[in-house]
């Protein structure tokens, strides 16, 4: 099925937009007018929400049940918990609390499930409109102060974290809907391309349309704080890299580029983790994470990590058929062994 080769060749595309962005967090890189500054500064957000909208689609397309999804979704919680120990910024346990949310809606329909989604947007914005965005963060070291305490974990994870429930749990719901669309038809590839582009480009205007600062971010496209039209934004970004990479998916193979895509896709979970380990690692022993890099040698090193990357799971899966955590999550959720 090519449409599958076609999304784990987005998942790593995704993987690599999440490497530049994180990389540049973990090195406190100060944004500039660069090209690497630029180039990371338009995946920020638009890379972490193709990656849930992919994980959405995977739902979408297949007939995962219930108890599954709350197994995998209770082994990617323990590992993304261990991972914050590390990195602040995992997604991995947000990952695991929109599998939550995804179960409740594994039988609705696509309209159900866009509903479902608008519904997340409107309790995001409710809850904005009540509470506090601002507390827990210090923004100077953009860390969060109270984040293992109990009161503090729950309001990073539902509300004010880096890819909080409400209303990151929309973009889940929408590849869902997006999954169960018939992928592999030019019609449907051609809508997820001209109407995602349509979405990003409508979203940049409202914030044209304010002037208080406050107003002006909330109602923009940037992740933090993550409003409405972020989401409009984000979603449409990954239609549109969904829909090119599915109905370009022939020439990439054509010109054998295929390999070197799906096989680092299909190990997302591995490599996810290894970027935090080893890339930010490789980074904290050369004593690095202090600034000193600036935004083009950050760019090179995220991108030099993402090929070497590509290839070591091509050579894995000469002997392998998945990624070493893919199979231990496979092993532990299912009881196969992998």
């Amino acid at each position: 099925m090519k449409r599958l080769d076609a999304l784990d060749a987005a998942r790593f595309l995704a993987f690599c937009g999440m490497v530049l962005v994180n990389f540049r967090i973990a090195a406190e890189v100060a944004p500039g007018t660069d090209w690497a500054s630029v180039l990371i500064g338009s995946l920020e957000g638009r890379a972490a929400a193709l990656f849930v909208v992919l994980a959405g689609v995977g739902i979408g397309l297949s007939r995962i049940s219930a108890g599954l999804l709350l197994r995998r979704a209770a082994f990617l919680f323990v590992i993304g918990l261990i991972n914050m120990t590390v990195f602040d910024a995992d997604i991995l346990h947000f990952y695991a609390l929109y599998f939550v949310v995804g179960v409740v809606f594994l039988t609705a329909s696509r309209r159900g499930l866009w509903l479902g989604a608008l519904a997340i947007i409107v309790l995001s914005v409710t809850a904005n409109l009540i509470l506090n965005y601002d507390q827990g963060w210090d923004w100077d070291a953009l860390a969060y102060t109270d984040l293992w305490t109990l009161p503090g974990f729950l309001r990073n994870a539902l509300f004010n974290g880096w890819h909080p429930v409400f209303p990151w749990a929309a973009f889940l719901l929408i590849g869902m809907a997006i999954g169960r669309s018939g992928l592999h038809t030019l019609c449907v590839q051609h809508r997820l391309i001209m109407w995602g582009f349509g979405a990003a480009v409508l979203a940049q205007f409202p914030q044209m349309m304010a002037s208080d600062p406050e107003l002006v971010a909330y109602l923009g496209t940037e992740s933090i704080p993550p409003g409405p039209f972020y989401i409009m934004a984000g979603a449409g970004t990954a239609s549109v890299v969904i829909g090119l990479l599915l109905k370009f998916w022939p020439t990439i193979e054509r010109i054998r580029m295929a390999p070197f895509l799906t096989a680092p896709g299909r190990q997302s979970l591995t490599l996810y983790v290894a970027h935090i380990l080893i890339g930010m690692g490789l980074l904290e022993e050369l004593g690095l994470l202090d600034g000193s890099l600036n935004a083009p040698q950050i760019a090179m090193y995220a991108l030099s990590f993402c090929v070497a990357c590509s290839l070591c799971a091509l050579l894995w899966f000469r002997k392998f058929k998945r990624g070493p955590l893919e199979a231990i999550m496979r092993r532990v959720t299912e009881g196969v062994k992998a």
